[in-house]
């Protein structure tokens, strides 16, 4: 009597995971679907929304306000390294410096009166994968966006998924957008 139970209950579970499971084509079909919408119609939305949140009618211009928007609200301050021992404020601007080129701008100021550190990194985006990776280490107080030339690092910024996701995504529409002209 035991085993007809346990039998029942096996084929129950059985059954249940067959159930459960979706097909291989069904699985790939909504990835399909995202892809699709984020190429096309959710590409123009979030163009329209940038140009209206920052007032202009230039995608360019938008995207750039987005980028440094963005990199001013996530930069790396001091006040977020706590327990090391030399904190300093990361802070970067984004700018086209000539066709197909964007400059990266990084400042670096320490918090105990060490002057600035400025350093500018030129990124010719002609010829390369427009999507920016990012990297956020769990042990990290920092998220690092990859440079798409040659996958080093490029901006840092402090630990937060999400900023690092609307950052990579904003350069990445920013330097489609440089690569077209």
């Amino acid at each position: 009597m035991p085993f007809r139970h346990t039998r029942k209950l096996s084929v129950l579970a059985f059954i249940a995971a067959l159930l459960g499971q979706p097909s291989p084509a069904v699985a790939e079909e909504p990835a399909a679907q995202s892809k699709a919408e984020l190429s096309g119609a959710d590409q123009g939305r979030y163009l329209n929304d940038l140009k209206r949140l920052h007032q202009t009618q230039d995608e360019r211009k938008a995207l750039l306000a987005q980028c440094n928007r963005l990199l001013d609200t996530y930069a790396l301050r001091a006040s977020y390294q706590v327990g090391q021992a030399q904190r300093q404020d990361l802070l970067y601007r984004i700018s086209i410096s000539a066709p197909g080129e964007l400059l990266v701008r990084e400042e670096i100021r320490a918090a105990q009166g060490t002057p600035l550190a400025v350093r500018n990194q030129r990124v010719a985006v002609f010829g390369v994968d427009p999507f920016v990776r990012y990297d956020c280490p769990a042990s990290g107080q920092t998220c690092i966006l990859r440079n798409p030339q040659d996958g080093s690092p490029l901006i840092t910024i402090v630990r937060d998924h999400a900023g690092a996701e609307e950052l990579a995504k904003a350069l990445s529409f920013l330097i489609r957008n440089v690569q077209k002209n």
